[in-house]
């Protein structure tokens, strides 16, 4: 759903339909967020002016920290998996954009186990996919039926 290191950050169940982005959390870690959230975070918040006062002000009364709320998607769901680099598309025969299944490739505790896995049966950890690649959400319904592993993983760092 979740890998283990963005359980320390909000999180939230991804919805179909949506669009969602590659995002580097405070972790380090990549994970899936909201393109909302994220401009959200960019934009700037109202501070006091930049007058002596207004710095004293901000002083003692700090900004908050706003946070980007990890989207967790259950294995089993169907995604399309947009911006493939062109190294990938031609390791492993894809085109730009592909629908892909949320799986775990592993059930080891902390250790990164969220993958996609292509119609081709090629397995692609979450943390090799490259920030900004967009994901839509297009079925959660398939999360149940779990489908055996039967293609290869793609080696960490192939296509970066």
């Amino acid at each position: 759903m979740c890998d283990y290191s963005l359980m320390v950050v909000p999180n939230r169940l991804a919805r179909e339909g949506e669009e969602l982005v590659v995002h580097r959390f405070s972790t380090g870690s990549l994970g899936l967020a909201s393109p909302g959230d994220l401009i959200q975070l960019a934009a700037p918040s109202p501070r006091h002016g930049r007058s002596f006062w207004g710095a004293v002000k901000n002083f003692f009364n700090p900004q908050e920290q706003r946070c980007v709320a990890a989207v967790c998607i259950p294995p089993g769901a169907r995604l399309v998996l947009r911006d493939i680099p062109v190294r990938l598309q031609k390791d492993l025969g894809l085109g730009p954009e592909e629908s892909v299944t949320f799986t775990q490739i592993s059930a080891m505790v902390n250790t990164y186990r969220d993958a996609v896995r292509f119609r081709n049966g090629f397995e692609v950890r979450l943390q090799e996919l490259h920030e900004g690649q967009r994901v839509e959400v297009l079925d959660l319904s398939m999360a149940e039926e779990r489908e055996p592993f039967t293609g290869e993983r793609v080696p960490a760092g192939l296509w970066h």
